[in-house]
C-alpha cells in the first residue's frame, strides 16, 4: 500500500476538480496514507526537488480532511493549474537548479526535463502520483509511466476528447452552461429579429458544440472536425430565420472550426503543448453573416462561462467516483492506469491509450446540413460513443 500519495491538476480548470481532490484525500487519509497536493500542475515537478530554491510551501501542500472539507462546493481547483509541459521547456525557462544536468535543446530550442520530473517524485518520497487533466496533461503522465514512474490518470476536459473514456470531468457542466446561455440569448435574438452566433470551447473536438446544439435545438452547428462553406451556412440560416415565427436563427460554432478555404483562427504564441490561443472564429462568422445578408447579428463567445462555477450533478458524481477509483488504485500500489467510463460502466484503462478523441461525424453529424443528426439510440451508451 502506498504511504505517500501526490495529486495535481493540469491544464484548464473545470467544475468537479475539487470534488475529486476531496474524495481522494478523504479515502486515503482514513486509510492512514499521507496525501500531498502539488500546486500549479506539472510546474511543481520543475520547481521542487534537490537544489531548488523555491519555497516548498508555495508548491507542495499537505492535504487532509480539514482543508478539503468544503472545496467540493466550488468550481476550479484549490491546487491551481498551469500548462507546463516538462517534455518541452524553453531553454531560457529551465530552472537554475536544473540547468547543469539538463540535456541539450532540440531543434526548436526546447529541453526535455522528464528526467528531472521523475527525480522530483523520488525526492518528495511520493509512492503514487495522481494526475488530473486532459489529453495534454495526461500525455505527460503517460510519458512518466513509460519511464517507470508510478502515475495514475484521471481525465478532465470540457471538450470530452480524451481517448479511452466516454466521459471527462467538466463536460456535463460545460454542456449545461452552454444550453442555459443559448436559451437566454434567444430572447434578444428573437426580440430584435437577428441571427445569433454562439461560440463554444472546443479545439480539436466539436463534441461540446454537437451535444449542446442538439439539446438546445439550435438551427445549425459548426464543429471542429468538419470544414464548412460560409455561403452554404448563410443560405441555410436565412431559410431557418424565414421559417421561424419569431424571425431569428441560431448558429453555434466550435472555436476550432474553420471554413473550407481557410484555417483555424489562432492568435499569439504556442504554449508548451504547441497550441496557439483560439477564439474569434464566431465573430468572424457573425461579421460575414451581417455583410452578406445586411441583417443584424448577435455574437457571443461563452468562453470561460462554460467552465466557471460549481459542477452540475453529473460532473459531481463522476468526479467523486473517479476519485474513489484512483484512491483504491493507490491503496493497492497500482499505477499506469486511467479512470474511465465505458458504455455506462466505471472501468480503468492503461495510460498508453491517452490521445485525442473526435466526434463520430458519420454517425452523429450531417455534413450537408451542418447540424447534429440522431438515429435510433437503442443499444448505445449514455454518452453516445
Amino acid at each position: 500500500m502506498a504511504k505517500k500519495v501526490g495529486i495535481l491538476t493540469g491544464g484548464g480548470d473545470v467544475p468537479g476538480l475539487n470534488t475529486t481532490i476531496k474524495t481522494v484525500t478523504t479515502i486515503l487519509t482514513d486509510a492512514g496514507v499521507e496525501v500531498y497536493g502539488l500546486r500549479r500542475g506539472w510546474a511543481a515537478m520543475l520547481a521542487l526537488g534537490k537544489g531548488a530554491d523555491a519555497d516548498p510551501a508555495e508548491w507542495f501542500i499537505r492535504l487532509d480532511k480539514g482543508n478539503t472539507r468544503t472545496i467540493d462546493r466550488t468550481g476550479g481547483t484549490m491546487l491551481h493549474s498551469s500548462r507546463t509541459n516538462p517534455m518541452a521547456v524553453k531553454q531560457a525557462e529551465v530552472p537554475a537548479h536544473l540547468q547543469a544536468g539538463a540535456p541539450g535543446p532540440d531543434p526548436d530550442g526546447k529541453v526535455d526535463l522528464t528526467g528531472a520530473a521523475i527525480q522530483t517524485i523520488e525526492d518528495l518520497g511520493i509512492d503514487v502520483l495522481i494526475a488530473i487533466g486532459g489529453d495534454d496533461t495526461l500525455s505527460f503522465a503517460r510519458r512518466l509511466h513509460e519511464e517507470g514512474a508510478p502515475v495514475i490518470g484521471i481525465p478532465k476536459t470540457m471538450d470530452n476528447d480524451v481517448a479511452g473514456t466516454d466521459f471527462c470531468i467538466g463536460f456535463s457542466s460545460a454542456v449545461t452552461r452552454s444550453i442555459e446561455m443559448i436559451e437566454r440569448l434567444r430572447t434578444p435574438a428573437g426580440s430584435h429579429e437577428r441571427f445569433l452566433v454562439v461560440e463554444l470551447f472546443g479545439r480539436n473536438s466539436g463534441e461540446t458544440t454537437l451535444i449542446s446544439s442538439m439539446l438546445a435545438a439550435v438551427d445549425r452547428a459548426l464543429i471542429s472536425e468538419v470544414p464548412y462553406d460560409p455561403e452554404r451556412v448563410v443560405e441555410l440560416l436565412c431559410e431557418d430565420r424565414e421559417a421561424n415565427p419569431s424571425n431569428y436563427a441560431v448558429l453555434t460554432i466550435s472555436e476550432g472550426a474553420h471554413p473550407k478555404e481557410g484555417s483555424i483562427y489562432e492568435t499569439g504564441e504556442s504554449d508548451a503543448f504547441g497550441h496557439r490561443k483560439l477564439g474569434g472564429i464566431g465573430k468572424q462568422m457573425s461579421d460575414y453573416i451581417q455583410e452578406t445578408t445586411g441583417e443584424g447579428t448577435i455574437y457571443q463567445s461563452l468562453s470561460y462561462l462554460m467552465r466557471g462555477g460549481p459542477p452540475d450533478t453529473l460532473d459531481r458524481m463522476v468526479a467523486m467516483c473517479y476519485g474513489r477509483i484512483a484512491a483504491d488504485l493507490a491503496l493497492s500500489s497500482t499505477s499506469g492506469l486511467m479512470t474511465a467510463l465505458r458504455e455506462g460502466c466505471y472501468v480503468t484503462q492503461p495510460l498508453t491509450v491517452v490521445g485525442t478523441r473526435h466526434v463520430n461525424v458519420d454517425r452523429y453529424y450531417d455534413v450537408e446540413q451542418y447540424r447534429p443528426k440522431m438515429d435510433s439510440v437503442l443499444g448505445l451508451p449514455m454518452f453516445l460513443e
